[in-house]
């Protein structure tokens, strides 16, 4: 209980690591301080951590349960990529931006529910997490960010709300399940290949202010 830091790359790779307990003492985790643990099936993050840094988690294949806690304000770049046996995450209220390829590669998610604190989610944030099938987008993003959702094939239905003002390219690439689309009349630019190989997309309303 006297550490108060956890520094980058300390655990890295220590695959056959499967349980930790980190202390309310910590109050910072460094970068990859736990990539590649493909053995760690759980963690509980304390209360005492503000930012989940880039990289911290990625490839914790075997992780199927995160405690991420409502201290937490950033979740960086690439935090939980390739944490391919997560199944749902709940992103606390004080999150207010989610890194890019933050979740990507998630293969096994099937729900995230994202707070209205976020107003930036990153490019490939959620890209390649095949079994999605439940994402709600808070009111504050303005921007779908480069390929957020790419490849996630399984996901039915998006529902975006008014005041996001571009989204960007292939952000929706083969998201080959979505069968109708509304975009908010809020929505001014739609990037290149921001829905190709969408093809169970029956139905899309596109607003007049599209330049």
């Amino acid at each position: 209980s006297s550490v108060t830091s956890i520094s980058n790359h300390v655990f890295q790779n220590c695959s056959s690591l499967t349980s930790i307990e980190i202390p309310n003492s910590v109050t910072s985790i460094g970068e990859y301080a736990f990539s590649g643990c493909s053995g760690l099936t759980s963690i509980e993050i304390p209360s005492s951590i503000s930012r989940i840094e880039d990289k911290t988690f990625e490839y914790c294949c075997g992780l199927n349960s995160v405690t991420i806690p409502n201290s937490v304000t950033r979740i960086g770049i690439r935090a939980f990529s390739g944490c391919s046996n997560l199944t749902s995450v709940i992103i606390p209220n004080n999150v207010t931006s989610i890194g890019e390829g933050a979740f990507s590669s998630c293969s096994n998610l099937t729900s995230v529910a994202i707070p209205n604190s976020v107003s930036v989610i990153g490019g490939y944030a959620f890209a390649g997490c095949g079994s999605l099938e439940a994402v709600v987008i808070p009111k504050g993003v303005t921007t779908i960010s480069e390929r957020a959702f790419m490849s996630c094939g399984k996901l039915p239905f998006i529902e975006l709300p008014e005041g996001i003002t571009s989204i960007a390219d292939v952000a929706f690439y083969r998201c080959s399940s979505l069968t109708s689309f509304v975009i908010p009349n809020s929505v001014t630019s739609i990037g290149a290949s921001a829905f190709e190989g969408c093809s169970g997309c029956t139905s899309i309303i596109i607003p007049e202010r599209v330049e």
